[in-house]
């Protein structure tokens, strides 16, 4: 299998201390799941560099915010952040703040004029300049605003550290060719750019020869990968090649464009058996007249049918969405056949939004803007129907026995019951008690129990009679890392390496 060339990133002096100690970083998040990836890649190149992760935000020397420009209330989050940090950077000599992904691609310079003490600025194209940029603003005593407008170099060739042993993201391109009237992000992650097949197999068997069992592909819009190199089937063809790989328990992917979801791709999820059954498919809308207006190029009987076709294939198949309400000249009788198609679809949960109006999209600039409390009213019904929805359908759940993936964030542990979090094969949220005596799993082994209640965001399930645990290489690998992060490292398994891939510089990954 190829390997992918990695970027290199030299140490950087800034990463010092005078005392010759190693200053720390934390990375924040807003946004998307292609965003948690960046994020990765900002923590891995940091590392690189020689910084370390601090042990809490509050002590960081350098505070990464990375930034999403999707919501009107991203950019209000980032703000209000950075106005909380300026009290902070005063009292605390050499911090350094800095701001990338798409809110500075978008508003670049102007994040500094509203707030100076920011250091670093940085966009979507050129995440791996982070560690050079932070060395100038402090070499310099200058803020440093650089925004590409085209791609620096592939983000999965940049060093990563990742947040989870036993799970890792994996991007199959970046960008978008769509121009969705709600949407900013073509104009600022730019057309789609697509890895060849050979990089990305290469990426993922790095993850799997590290310990990881799972890996969730990212595109913008990731089942029309292909189109770059011109094989409208390649998405279909490389869920398939997931399920060549040894050692891959698990695979999901996420999010495809309901116009490009075809046959092909149904067939290799059913066939393909550690592509798991779930499926996030974006509606925003079940009107068609306001999926014309967003240029969303299906309508709702063709996003009916793919859920049809999805679920005849594979039954059980848990489905989720977006939705967007209050789009402009959205009507009463166009917000009824939302709620109308959200009820036919059973969707298993539901990400829904006001419509806010973005700057530089088309939408932003049409008439017959919604009201807000129109808006409200209307969202607080659909959240209402959903909520039902995915009560009902965790419901259904009660009394299957599922193989749960132990995940030491989604939960702590519960003194009186005993309770462990982690997700099904389905992505439902499972918390799930340990038996009195029972071997208790760590992050990353597989848990097989039954389920005994329901909640519209998750499921319970106590009941032990079924419990077992099967010990993973993921929970192997969780506790390497806990034994590293104790300064006694502890032997890999065989053939694999450490918690950075591609021929990277090893990175510590405990704190």
């Amino acid at each position: 299998m190829p390997t992918v060339e990695a970027v290199k990133i030299e140490p950087s002096p800034a990463a010092t201390r005078p005392d010759g100690s190693a200053r720390s970083y934390t990375v924040r998040t807003l946004g998307c799941q292609m965003n948690v990836h960046d994020s990765e890649r900002m923590s891995g190149s940091l590392e690189a560099a020689g910084y370390v992760a601090a042990e809490s935000p509050d002590d960081a020397d350098v505070y990464v915010i990375n930034t999403c420009a999707v919501r009107e209330n991203a950019a209000n989050k980032l703000y209000g952040n950075l106005g909380m940090l300026a009290a902070v950077k005063r009292e605390r000599e050499g911090m350094q703040i800095a701001v990338g992904g798409c809110l500075a691609q978008k508003d670049q310079g102007e994040i500094v004029d509203k707030a100076p003490w920011v250091d670093v600025v940085f966009g979507t194209h050129n995440m791996g300049s982070l560690p050079a940029l932070l060395e100038r603003a402090r070499h310099n005593a200058e803020a440093q605003v650089e925004i590409l407008e085209s791609l620096e170099v592939f983000p999965s060739t940049l060093p990563t550290k990742r947040d989870s042993a036993s799970s890792g993201w994996v991007s199959i391109s970046v960008g978008c060719n769509n121009t969705c009237t709600f949407c900013i992000v073509p104009s600022l992650r730019g057309k789609e750019k697509d890895r060849r097949p050979g990089d990305i197999l290469a990426e993922v068997q790095a993850l799997v020869d590290d310990g990881a069992i799972e890996v969730t592909l990212l595109g913008q819009n990731v089942n029309t990968y292909g189109v770059e190199f011109g094989d409208r089937q390649a998405f279909g063809k490389l869920l398939r090649a997931m399920g060549e790989i040894e050692g891959l328990e698990r695979v999901r992917f996420t999010s495809p464009h309901p116009a490009a979801f075809t046959d092909d791709v149904i067939a290799a999820m059913a066939e393909t058996p550690n592509v798991m059954p779930s499926l996030h498919m974006p509606l925003q809308s079940g009107s068609d007249t306001v999926l014309k207006a967003m240029r969303r190029s299906y309508r709702s009987k063709k996003f009916l049918g793919i859920l049809d076709a999805v679920r005849e294939r594979i039954p059980g198949a848990a489905i989720t969405t977006d939705i967007i309400v209050g789009f402009p000249g959205e009507t009463d009788a166009d917000f009824e056949d939302t709620l109308r198609v959200v009820e036919a679809s059973r969707f298993a949960s539901a990400f829904t939004f006001q419509y806010s109006v973005r700057p530089g999209t088309p939408a932003a600039t049409m008439p017959d803007q919604i009201p807000k409390a129109v808006v409200q009213e209307r969202y607080e019904r659909l959240a209402a129907l959903q909520e039902r929805l995915s009560l009902e359908e965790n419901q259904a759940q009660i009394g299957e026995t599922v193989e749960v993936l132990v995940q030491g964030h989604e939960g702590r542990k519960d003194g009186a019951t005993r309770r462990l979090s982690g997700r099904a094969a389905d992505n439902r949220l499972v918390h799930f008690a340990i038996p009195d005596g029972g071997e208790e799993p760590r992050p990353g082994d597989m848990v097989t129990t039954t389920v005994t209640a329901a909640a519209p965001h998750f499921v319970i399930a106590d009941d032990t009679a079924r419990y077992a645990v099967r010990r993973t290489r993921a929970g192997d690998a969780w506790d390497r890392r806990q034994a590293d992060s104790c300064g006694a490292p502890a032997p890999a398994a065989s053939g694999g390496g450490r918690a950075v891939n591609l021929g990277l510089p090893t990175l510590r990954i405990g704190q």
